[in-house]
């Protein structure tokens, strides 16, 4: 009896497989831990990468700004020592494309102007000149940031007197 009953009890060993009912399938997929996990790292990656990245776009919207009113700068001072005066404010930064009317020798005025475009600034908006200037002969300038004039830090005015 004895090897009866043993040979019908069946071992751990030889288990029989029990194939899944037709159509299902093992679950398989990320735990909510794993996805939570996975969120909270690319969060803290874009805190870091924003951290670093944003004050540079603002200073690099500077640094163009400044290099805009430097070229305008340098295409005023031309448009001067060849018309020997500067462009009226009512006439602005036009002038260093078209030649404007009521100049006193419009022969002397450069074919072709003295800049292809006016450039915009940074932020969209145009360049701002002003005959006679607050700052010097003439101001070239930016608004910033904030688009009006005047300001402080990001919103500060970037002129040819700065």
């Amino acid at each position: 009896m004895r090897l009866r009953s043993r040979a019908l009890a069946p071992s751990p060993l030889h288990l029989p497989r029990v194939a899944p009912a037709s159509g299902m399938h093992p679950q398989r997929g990320f735990t909510l831990v794993e996805l939570m996990v996975v969120i909270v790292i690319i969060g803290l990656l874009a805190t870091v990468v924003a951290i670093n990245v944003l004050p540079s776009q603002d200073r690099a919207m500077v640094e163009k700004a400044r290099a805009d009113v430097a070229v305008l700068e340098q295409a005023i001072e031309t448009y001067r020592l060849e018309n020997m005066t500067y462009p009226r404010t009512e006439d602005g930064l036009n002038a260093l494309m078209v030649a404007p009317r009521g100049l006193p020798r419009p022969e002397r005025y450069r074919q072709g102007g003295y800049i292809r475009r006016l450039p915009t600034d940074p932020w969209g908006n145009a360049y701002q000149y002003r005959y006679p200037g607050s700052h010097g002969a003439f101001d070239v300038y930016s608004f910033g940031a904030d688009g009006v004039e005047g300001g402080e830090g990001d919103g500060a005015d970037i002129g040819n007197w700065s």
